[in-house]
């Protein structure tokens, strides 16, 4: 210990840093998990203001249902035509 606080050597606070780092990680880990736990979504994925799991748009719906092949490409082009023009760019809430 003597030839940490003499001879120009760091001092003993050297010894915290390992502390500082431990403490860093563990609060890390520790966040991610109480992260995931809740609902098992991931924290980027759309939640509403009560913290439940938003709905996602009937624009994603429909693109789903053609990349699933339910729907073929005329009508979904004629799906999104109309949804597009209620909750798309064109619809009411685009001033907002």
């Amino acid at each position: 210990m003597n030839t940490l606080a003499h001879n120009g050597g760091p001092g003993p606070w050297i010894l915290l840093f390992p502390l500082l780092w431990a403490t860093v990680v563990i609060g890390g880990v520790t966040l991610l998990r109480r992260t995931f736990r809740r609902g098992g979504r991931a924290p980027w994925q759309a939640r509403t203001p009560g913290g439940a799991p938003a709905e996602p748009s009937p624009i994603a719906l429909l693109g789903r249902r053609f990349a699933a092949g339910e729907i073929d490409e005329d009508e979904y082009w004629r799906r999104l035509s109309v949804l597009d023009e209620h909750f798309g760019r064109g619809g009411k809430e685009a001033g907002i």
